[in-house]
């Protein structure tokens, strides 16, 4: 008999635990290529035409010429340490740096459902996997209501494949607790956005990039904030995920804004959340930066993001005109082409006209 339209009726942990054993199988798949790596050169010398890569300034000192080509080349093709990424577990241990008063704070535990949203293209695998998997393990289980994937037009059989196994196989003892949504040509962030959450059924969606970790503890503060007042945006607490290492580096607490260009920055939070003397209380925030949360149903009545600018950019600060957000902490900004980004830009000057004979400058 299917299961109800919730996440996990029944015995929640049990079949969190099961979801996640088919996790540990996929993600024996990713290391079987692993194996196949070559090992050292022919020659077995170091090889020095790779020491001007930043890849290299503070990891893989101890790998074989060979497999120095292979990290680079993955490198060069993801941005980021794919390399390492297929050789770390998916369960692995991350610090919790939440303030400490984070930590004795209770919750209700009827807070709204999260339809949590990934958004990729030609992602590595392994940290798409390790997206879903820190998603279903420090997410309580009464309070994730689905996980949805955005494909925006990948060409990686590896996702069009091992990815869909693991979607078909975890659907078929919990129907509709992964989606997929696959683009039928390459969209950009800000419609992809938009497709998760056309895809979404519960009170609440999280819109994320899939190269995140989710760390314990993430959900209750946004939902209770969510649940107190629901035109509240939620742009969560990040932390940095190294580029060449993994390592976790902690950022510093910062209130999300932009500058004449409608460039996001990142905030001195303001001198009013400084005299509160409370690290855990948000921090208000006139634009949002990357990721962020909010009740299904008010996103439409405010117009969800605006589907005719391209790629990203500009829409985050057009959203914050619309609705002051309540932010925590940014995430790292990306690089994109600057010409959709100005033309973003320019589409958000026409919302606020406060800023209208200000538009020479973007």
């Amino acid at each position: 008999m299917p299961l109800p339209d919730r996440k996990l009726e029944g015995d929640k942990r049990g079949d969190t635990i099961r979801i996640m054993e088919r996790l540990d199988r996929l993600e024996n798949v990713v290391n079987q290529h692993i194996q196949e790596t070559p090992g050292r050169g022919e020659d077995g010398q170091a090889d020095t035409s790779f020491s001007d890569s930043s890849l290299f300034a503070h990891w893989g000192q101890e790998l074989s010429p060979e497999n120095r080509r292979v990290a680079l080349k993955m490198f060069q093709y993801y941005g980021y340490n794919a390399y390492l990424s297929d050789r770390l577990s998916l369960d692995r241990l991350i610090p919790d740096l939440r303030p400490d008063g984070c930590r004795n704070i209770t919750y209700p535990l009827n807070l709204p459902q999260v339809s949590i949203v990934f958004i990729f293209v030609n992602e590595a695998l392994s940290v798409i996997l390790r997206s879903i998997h820190s998603a279903i393990k420090r997410t309580p289980s009464h309070l994730l209501k689905e996980i949805i994937l955005v494909d925006d037009y990948s060409n990686s059989n590896e996702l069009k494949e091992k990815l869909q196994d693991f979607v078909s196989e975890t659907n078929s003892k919990h129907p509709g607790f992964i989606k997929m949504v696959r683009h039928s040509k390459q969209e950009g962030l800000i419609r992809s956005r938009v497709s998760g959450w056309r895809a979404a059924t519960a009170p609440v969606v999280a819109l994320f990039d899939a190269h995140v970790e989710f760390n314990v503890g993430w959900a209750e503060p946004i939902l209770q904030r969510i649940k107190e007042d629901r035109t509240r945006i939620i742009s969560p607490s990040f932390d940095n995920i190294k580029y060449d290492t993994f390592e976790i580096e902690e950022y510093p607490l910062s209130a999300q804004g932009f500058d004449w260009e409608l460039w996001c920055r990142y905030l001195n939070p303001p001198k009013s959340w400084w005299h509160k003397g409370n690290k855990t209380a948000p921090i208000q925030s006139p634009a949002l930066i990357g990721c962020f949360v909010v009740d299904r149903l008010y996103f439409e009545e405010i117009g969800l993001l605006d589907e005719g600018m391209e790629v990203y950019g500009g829409e985050n600060v057009e959203l914050g005109i619309r609705c002051i957000g309540h932010a925590f902490r940014p995430p790292a900004s990306t690089q994109t082409g600057s010409s959709e980004m100005h033309s973003n830009q320019a589409n958000s000057f026409g919302l606020w006209p406060k800023l209208e004979g200000m538009s020479w400058l973007v």
